[in-house]
């Protein structure tokens, strides 16, 4: 434990402004979207732009491209949430179980191709989980910007392995991050459960 302090902290104390800021918005894009507030889309994509070039030093080829798709997607959320996809205000939704079957399977195959071109023709760490983290992950954004309550089993998954992947990239700091991520998935899963719950009750009542 006193190692991983002493790492930490000379992170920290080596820390750029960059780096420092990614992670600041990068909390405050998960606790805004816990909240279901709409400019967890502009912390996103502050972050995600940033973390694009450290993950491309860091040799995270998959990584870095799962952040210029992040940015992509936080002004496509941006735009869903704003427009209330077609409602007043955009309800979060459950779909189907085989859709989410339909998706492994697809991010199974990608990932498995990716990750063996990966480790054939670059220098890539981790090909194939670092592929398999970061087609999850897409999918799993284009449910945060459709607001299905299943992105947040599917994170939890995915942070989980992204603390094993940043650490022996000796990025702890964002290793760090992603642990926060953890810590907050349930109050996230809570969140948006509690708010189908009354949309339901609603639409019974109405």
């Amino acid at each position: 434990m006193q190692l991983i302090a002493h790492q930490l902290g000379q992170q920290f104390a080596a820390l750029s402004a960059p780096e420092l800021f990614a992670v600041v918005m990068a909390i405050a894009y998960l606790l805004l979207a816990i909240r279901q507030n709409i400019w967890c889309w502009f912390c996103a994509a502050v972050s995600t732009a940033i973390y694009v070039y450290l993950f491309f030093e860091a040799r995270l080829y998959m990584e870095s491209l799962l952040n210029g798709f992040y940015f992509l997607m936080a002004a496509y959320g941006w735009q869903v949430w704003r427009s209330g996809g077609g409602e007043a205000d955009l309800p979060v939704s459950v779909w189907p179980v085989r859709v989410h079957a339909m998706a492994l399977l697809s991010i199974a195959g990608i990932a498995t191709l990716s990750g063996y071109l990966l480790q054939r023709f670059t220098d890539a760490a981790l090909p194939y989980v670092d592929s398999m983290t970061t087609f999850a992950a897409m999918w799993a954004t284009f449910l945060v910007a459709r607001k299905v309550l299943e992105n947040w089993w599917y994170w939890l998954v995915i942070d989980a392995a992204s603390v094993a992947i940043y650490w022996s990239r000796d990025l702890q700091l964002t290793a760090l991050l992603f642990v926060v991520y953890l810590v907050l998935i349930p109050f996230g899963l809570i969140s948006w459960r509690r708010s189908l719950v009354s949309q339901r009750l609603l639409a019974v009542t109405a």
